[in-house]
């Protein structure tokens, strides 16, 4: 028998779930066949791949020799089509986005850094779909949202980068409400009023607001889940909800935005491509162009740019290497 890609992939797959049952479900197939599908792999390799451990398999000497040159291998497999994809198909670029406040400029700086390369942008209000539209090639690449220690699942073959470490979330008021004149509000200040969410919040926007609200004493009540965002607006205007915010977010009129005391709830902005339909050339001008879009909101707001300034080892790096699926990137 001779070595095929799939074998290297099964090899991969059993590393990467440390375990046979897990891998057989990741890979479609019964446990016992790829047991023996492994049995075979060791036969061509001259020797056990992974020994038993406390908490699944691990892999011998011999499995991490294979295992480093079955991933290069896989990924430049993934690279040739990616590039190949690039040059001959003339196939858009699909992207998809959650609702984030740099979505509004990113298509122009994709126009900017990515000339020629024909775009697509759609937007998602789950995350959790965003990420499983990516893994079954309904996407290319997807912009996404985390809070707190909140981490999205993604699927194999996907490589991960973060584009901004970490951001305050700050809280929009309406213009007259009795906090509105503060430089910054106490969160247990904001106790018996009505909250706005998104429809779909499973960025760990809604769990890491409960639990802060928990932390100084009271419940939050989630009574509007509307997905238009100028309609949040005009509800927040007229008085009837406050919301949490990106501190990038634009002024609204009949409303104002102020940063929460001790930064209870913080957020972070990452990309992630499929290394099969995205290019590391391609991945590299989608990752710029974002974080020029970012930082052309950083000014929105006087607090946020001060805060910014005075953390100049969280700001936007244009350098870095990818780290692989689920794995973030400081």
């Amino acid at each position: 028998m001779q070595l095929e890609l799939r074998h290297l992939q099964a090899v991969c797959r059993i590393a990467e779930a440390g375990s046979l049952g897990g891998a057989a479900r990741r890979l479609g197939v019964s446990q016992p066949a790829l047991s023996a599908q492994l049995r075979r792999i060791e036969r061509v390799t001259g020797g056990e791949l992974f020994v038993r451990g406390r908490s699944g398999v691990e892999p011998t000497a011999l499995g991490h020799f294979v295992l480093a040159k079955a991933r290069r291998v896989l990924n430049e497999m993934d690279a040739l089509g990616a590039e190949a994809r690039a040059i001959g198909s003339g196939t858009p670029l699909r992207l998809g986005c959650i609702l984030l406040v740099l979505v509004d400029g990113l298509l122009a700086q994709t126009d900017l850094f990515m000339s020629g390369q024909e775009i697509t942008v759609n937007l998602e209000h789950s995350v959790t779909a965003l990420a499983r539209m990516l893994g079954t090639g309904r996407y290319d690449a997807i912009v996404y949202g985390e809070v707190n220690d909140h981490e999205v699942p993604l699927p194999t073959g996907v490589l991960a980068r973060t584009l901004v470490p970490k951001e305050p979330f700050c809280i929009r008021l309406p213009a007259g409400h009795p906090l509105a004149g503060r430089e910054r509000v106490d969160l247990a200040d904001l106790a018996g009023e009505s909250w706005l969410t998104l429809v779909e919040e499973d960025d760990g926007g809604p769990e890491a607001l409960i639990a802060a609200c928990a932390n100084v004493g009271f419940t939050p009540s989630l009574r509007y889940r509307i997905t238009d965002r100028m309609m949040q607006y005009d509800l927040i205007a007229a008085g009837r909800a406050i919301s949490l915010s990106q501190p990038t977010a634009p002024q609204v009129p009949g409303t104002v935005m102020r940063p929460l005391a001790g930064t209870p709830i913080t957020g972070r902005i990452r990309l992630a491509w499929n290394r099969s339909a995205v290019s590391a050339g391609q991945a590299e001008l989608l990752y710029r162009a974002a974080a020029r879009a970012y930082l052309a909101n950083v000014d929105n707001n006087g607090f946020h740019k001060e805060w910014w300034d005075a953390h100049p080892e969280l700001q936007v790096s244009l350098g870095g290497e990818p780290s692989a699926a689920g794995t973030p990137t400081p």
